[in-house]
């Protein structure tokens, strides 16, 4: 009894022996590391479209010319409103001068009635042409020949009427004539548009005509208005004959470079 009574007492010691050293053991390395569990990547969430806001186009913008304004103004077809007017004041100007050798004070009024239509659609061609982007270099050499059309039949009819002296007529016709031939001359160069003062000098044409054409207006009135249409006239074709010469200019050092 004492015998097998003893050695269990030994094994008991041993096993505690064991356990102590292997608690210091975990305690000196650490915990286990704990199995690595995969993580699943984010879920991506797509942000829903914004509505475009109210009045604005989704059409995709295009992107710039190369070119610039210019390219958008070859862009631009010639057959426009603006210039459809241009061609009317040049198809009107036949019927002014049927009306004003017409006999009879009702003619004349005819007469400028029409030559006030033809001069309005003046205006409102340039002005379409500039607020909707119309211009085309058509535009810009049709639109100076109609005015040139316009005013010059109306200085011939009335010079030829006895109205307005030859030399008045001769001197404006030469000056157009001279200004629109020198326009064709440059234009492999360029085109030369219109200046702010040579609309100046069209409605001082204009009101100067018109004061001829209309019956029984006092002479000195005619000629005041003249006077200083003639003066603008002859100022403003030396404004584009200097314009001319340094395009011209201009083109010969590009050339070089």
């Amino acid at each position: 009894m004492t015998e097998r009574g003893e050695r269990p007492v030994e094994v008991a010691g041993a096993v505690e022996a064991t356990v102590e050293a292997t608690v210091e053991a975990t305690a000196e390395i650490g915990p286990a590391p704990a199995a690595a569990v995969p993580v699943a990547p984010p879920a991506l969430v797509t942000p829903a479209p914004v509505p475009p806001a109210p009045g604005t186009s989704t059409a995709p913008v295009p992107p710039p010319s190369a070119d610039g304004e210019e390219g958008a103004a070859r862009r631009v077809s010639t057959w426009n409103i603006a210039n459809a007017l241009t061609i009317a004041r040049l198809a009107i100007v036949p019927v002014f001068v049927v009306f004003l050798f017409a006999e009879g004070e009702a003619w004349r009024l005819a007469a400028l009635g029409v030559f006030l239509l033809a001069s309005v659609t003046d205006q409102l061609d340039g002005w379409l042409a500039r607020k909707y982007a119309l211009i085309t270099d058509f535009g810009k050499i049709a639109d100076p020949i109609a005015d040139k059309a316009l005013i010059g039949a109306a200085l011939l009819c009335l010079s030829y009427l006895g109205d307005i002296a030859w030399w008045v007529t001769s001197l404006i016709i030469a000056r157009e004539a001279g200004v629109t031939l020198l326009r064709f001359l440059v234009i492999r160069h360029g085109v030369i548009p219109a200046s702010y003062g040579g609309k100046v000098k069209t409605v001082l044409q204009i009101v100067a005509v018109a004061l001829y054409i209309v019956p029984a207006v006092p002479d000195l009135a005619r000629w005041a208005a003249m006077g200083l249409a003639l003066v603008v006239t002859v100022g403003t074709g030396a404004d584009y004959v200097v314009r001319a010469v340094r395009l011209r200019q201009v083109a010969n050092r590009a050339r070089t470079v």
